[in-house]
């Protein structure tokens, strides 16, 4: 079997559809980009549910998937929420258990984003989950083997960056550190300071939230904490945040019925026009005895005016070594973006 064959098109008709349309309007005004994204990453993510479920389940019908990981979502275009928006998916990658799923979404023929999910096989035996092999894809034309090798870089980048991540300041950035903290010790100082830029909810998952049995659906979780995040950036920015960028999702643990979601969204950093929002998410069991980090999801706002032109943020400050950390992450992946973006244009 070959990619091309695990190919599933889903399209969203926003020209049409008026019900479905308002259903991911971020407000009833006519403004640009009125799409509620947090919606969208939750389709998304069923999408590339039922992709790599048809696929494991040509060998064995009783196979689940799970989201292990979301890729970086770059934004190229905005939606326009009067048109279609077509989302083509297919699985570019298998490995052992795990597949990559592609879904490109695009309307008027062009390539608004490319989101990249990576899945896992689980079977339930004896009362156990466990991983369950996937059968491999045969790569036959250039373009299949292209994209199978973009997905092995996919995985061997998301490594090198998290190393990356980890190294000591360089000479430049412990410089932009220590020119924020001595701008703290100044007495007309009034800038934000990230201890205060933290805020926090609390949801309980019921049945209705349920995807495979007794689990609760991932897209869900996602969408519930890019809301937060879109109305924590709203806080601070003097004209409108919009979407531009979430970076990888980790799905740690799977999130049961009965469990607590304690939701904690930070600011932790702020270039000329952009944010950093970082959402913790921690599941506590019903019976309180477990309480673990479930997702760790980072998302990218850049303020817009009226006609959708870039405007300044406030600068934000870091205090603690923590908040150095999280600002330093979040300086490095804002200039792998603006790289990107050049790239991109040439």
């Amino acid at each position: 079997m070959r990619p091309i064959d695990t190919s599933k098109t889903r399209v969203l008709k926003f020209g049409s559809d008026e019900k479905l349309r308002r259903r991911f309007l971020i407000t009833d005004e006519d403004i640009p980009a009125n799409m509620r994204w947090g919606r969208l990453l939750e389709v998304l993510d069923k999408l590339a549910e039922d992709v790599a479920l048809e696929y494991v389940r040509r060998t064995n019908e009783n196979a689940k998937v799970v989201t292990a990981a979301i890729d970086d979502i770059m934004l190229r275009t905005p939606v326009d929420i009067e048109k279609d928006l077509n989302l083509d998916a297919r699985i570019n990658y298998v490995g052992r258990t795990s597949m990559e799923v592609g879904i490109r979404v695009g309307q008027g023929g062009g390539s608004l984003a490319s989101c990249y999910f990576t899945m896992v096989a689980r079977i339930d035996e004896n009362g156990e989950t466990k991983s369950l092999p996937v059968e491999p894809l045969e790569y036959v034309n250039d373009l299949e083997k292209s994209r199978y090798q973009s997905a092995i870089e996919r995985r061997k980048n998301y490594r090198d960056q998290m190393d990356a991540l980890q190294k000591p300041p360089s000479k430049d950035e412990y410089e932009l550190l220590r020119e924020l903290h001595q701008a703290q010790e100044q007495s007309d100082f009034d800038g934000l300071l990230a201890g205060n830029l933290i805020r926090g909810n609390w949801e309980r998952m019921f049945p209705e939230q349920e995807n495979v049995p007794e689990k609760i659906f991932g897209g869900y979780v996602i969408r519930r904490a890019f809301e937060l995040a879109l109305m924590h950036a709203e806080e601070i920015t003097p004209n409108r945040p919009v979407f531009v960028r979430v970076n990888r999702i980790n799905f740690h643990q799977p999130v049961r019925i009965g469990d607590k979601l304690d939701f904690t969204s930070r600011i932790t950093y702020t270039g000329n026009t952009s944010m950093t929002i970082e959402i913790s998410i921690e599941r506590i069991s019903s019976d309180r005895v477990v309480r673990a980090l479930s997702n760790k999801c980072i998302f990218t706002f850049v303020n817009v005016d009226e006609k959708m032109n870039p405007s300044p943020v406030p600068k934000v400050y870091p205090t603690t070594y923590a908040e150095d950390e999280r600002y330093l992450k979040a300086h490095r992946r804002r200039q792998e973006y603006k790289q990107w973006k050049a790239e991109s244009k040439e």
